[in-house]
């Protein structure tokens, strides 16, 4: 996602989440390279979380090719409506963040967003598949 992420979103935006009062002018692109990759491994251990529900196993087993695939795409969407078009603009609205996104976040930025997360879960999901299966 760093290489698609418009700016100032990696170098700008994510610190300010975190009260690094990050600018065009004065970016903190480690801070923010560091903050997005603390995501990747919590959505990570959240994913193996929601995929050993019982009642997901049950609906459909995320061991499996097609199980994977199917919760890996739940995943990447799932995240985006969550994180980056509701919980993303009121956080950074919260910090006082001049630049934060209306909420909802449902800009152009937020597809490319959709497809980072649904590249990031579908190999996350077939790595798991390959664990457990």
């Amino acid at each position: 996602m760093a290489f698609i992420m418009p700016p100032p979103l990696l170098e700008v935006v994510i610190p300010n989440m975190y009260g690094i009062a990050a600018t065009p002018d004065n970016p903190a692109p480690l801070a923010g390279w560091f903050f997005h990759q603390f995501h990747g491994v919590t959505l990570g251990l959240a994913y193996v979380a929601y995929v050993e529900l019982p009642a997901v196993r049950a609906w459909k087993d995320a061991r499996t090719f097609s199980g994977a695939i199917l919760h890996g795409l739940i995943w990447g969407i799932v995240t985006t409506l969550i994180l980056a078009v509701l919980v993303m603009p009121l956080w950074l609205q919260a910090v006082g963040f001049p630049m934060a996104p209306p909420f909802p976040n449902l800009g152009a930025p937020t597809i490319m967003s959709l497809i980072g997360h649904i590249v990031y879960a579908l190999p996350l999901a077939g790595l798991y598949a390959l664990y457990r299966g």
